[in-house]
């Protein structure tokens, strides 16, 4: 009898470690963009080099915010580990659906406007179930490049898509330190992806400069964007590199690649019991640099500064 039981506790114990599954982590993207697509990159091989048999279930929203929040409510029936929210869409999605589960955001600019929380953003602890990552780069710095590169220019476009919440912050603040330098400010406001080009084509002879935000909407579409800019040399300064890879002429940039791996940094203690996502503060990204398009400084007839790095 003994020998049978012993034999049925094995068994036992052998079924339990075959069911036995890693911890996995759901990725929510909210679009597939380059800036994104580095960002989701750097997350994993960075969670994954700390915790080699986590698994990641990355999906893709297509830039729809329901979508984001089915996927994160099946991350959550599904009792994820952590979940990522790469883009604000995807992190309020994942907010609104649990707050038991660690969360973590990264290409976010505001967690402030993100959380609907006052008084939170890089170096501080969000004291729930959130932290994360922001790529809010020197908006001060953008401004002055702007009149560096177009020291004659007098209207600035500032377009953006109106459901994106960070790209309404980041053109709220880039407008007052335009206007501080003694620019006029003009808004190209966007719904969608299917608008864009016709409030592009409304800024051609209006403006002499567009200035595009960290904005996921705009970074999907560059090519329609180029398609209207670039035959008529109207300049765009982008919040991110990818934007001026896609119709842009120069930015002042962060690698989306290195700010993800940080993020991954960020769950690999998590997962590993060494911090609370309560108590971890959110991180910016170490180095800014300054990127030019120079097939489209070129097409537009632009000098630009030696202190520039070309994207590659």
């Amino acid at each position: 009898m003994m020998k049978k039981m012993t034999a049925l506790i094995l068994c036992l114990m052998l079924a339990a470690a075959c069911g036995a599954s890693a911890e996995t982590v759901g990725v929510i993207q909210l679009v597939q963009h380059p800036a994104l697509d580095a960002a989701t990159q750097g997350f994993v091989d960075a969670l994954k080099e700390a915790v080699p048999d986590v698994e990641v279930d990355i999906q893709n929203a297509a830039g729809d915010s329901a979508t984001c929040a089915q996927i994160a409510n099946t991350f959550v029936s599904n009792n994820a580990a952590l979940i990522l929210g790469n883009a604000t869409p995807a992190l309020q999605a994942a907010v609104a659906a649990t707050g038991d589960i660690p969360i973590l955001g990264t290409s976010i600019t505001d967690y402030a406007s993100a959380l609907e929380m006052e008084g939170i953003g890089q170096g501080t602890a969000t004291g729930i179930n959130v932290s994360g990552t922001t790529d809010l780069a020197p908006l001060d710095g953008q401004a002055d490049m702007i009149t560096e590169l177009f020291p004659e220019a007098k209207t600035v476009g500032l377009l953006y898509c109106s459901a994106e919440a960070n790209s309404i912050y980041q053109v709220e603040t880039i407008r007052g330190l335009l206007e501080a330098k003694g620019l006029t400010t003009q808004d190209y406001a966007f719904a969608d992806s299917n608008d864009v080009a016709s409030v592009v084509q409304s800024a051609v002879g209006a403006v002499d400069v567009l200035y595009i935000p960290t904005d996921n909407t705009a970074a999907s579409v560059t090519e329609t964007i180029a398609g209207v800019v670039i035959p008529e040399k109207l300049p765009v300064i982008a919040g991110e590199e990818g934007i001026v890879k896609g119709c842009g002429i120069a930015t002042l940039t962060i690698s989306y690649y290195d700010l993800g791996a940080e993020t991954g940094r960020m769950a690999a203690q998590i997962l590993k019991g060494e911090a609370q996502v309560s108590e971890l503060p959110i991180q910016a990204a170490p180095t800014f640099t300054k990127k030019y398009n120079a097939e489209n400084a070129a097409a537009l007839g632009i000098a630009i500064p030696a202190d520039y790095e070309a994207i590659e």
